[in-house]
């Protein structure tokens, strides 16, 4: 008979400070205009966005590489990663948070803060 293992625990972080401490992570890594956005009273699956840009594919993937480095360490891990440094665009999903990692040709071109014009600004760092 097969023992059931439980699920590995992740620790439980407010959204709020999540979100924080990734905009945290990325300004560490110099992280371009970078933007934090409460989305709660517009859709139901996530808190915030936090949206930023690097300069190319090594920024993009240090961003990245970093930022799931550093939450791994506090206990927290993605749900899902998507997209790559290589075509200018990675989504990370931590649940209640939502990062965005562009070359600035794409976030130009996806227009997040645009879409979401109706969204709180809570951080914005040039």
């Amino acid at each position: 008979m097969q023992e059931l293992r439980e699920a590995p625990s992740y620790t439980e972080i407010d959204p709020v400070d999540l979100a924080h401490r990734i905009v945290d992570i990325a300004t560490d890594r110099k992280a371009a205009n970078i933007v934090m956005l409460d989305i709660r009273k517009l859709i139901t699956f996530a808190d915030y966005f936090v949206i930023m840009s690097g300069s190319g594919p090594l920024q993009l993937r240090a961003l990245t590489d970093h930022i799931q480095e550093r939450l791994k360490e506090a206990g927290v891990r993605p749900d899902h990663v998507e997209g790559s440094a290589d075509d200018g665009w990675v989504l990370m999903d931590y649940g209640a948070v939502i990062v965005h990692i562009f070359r600035p040709e794409q976030r130009e071109f996806y227009g997040l803060e645009q879409l979401w014009s109706d969204a709180t600004t809570v951080v914005r760092i040039q």
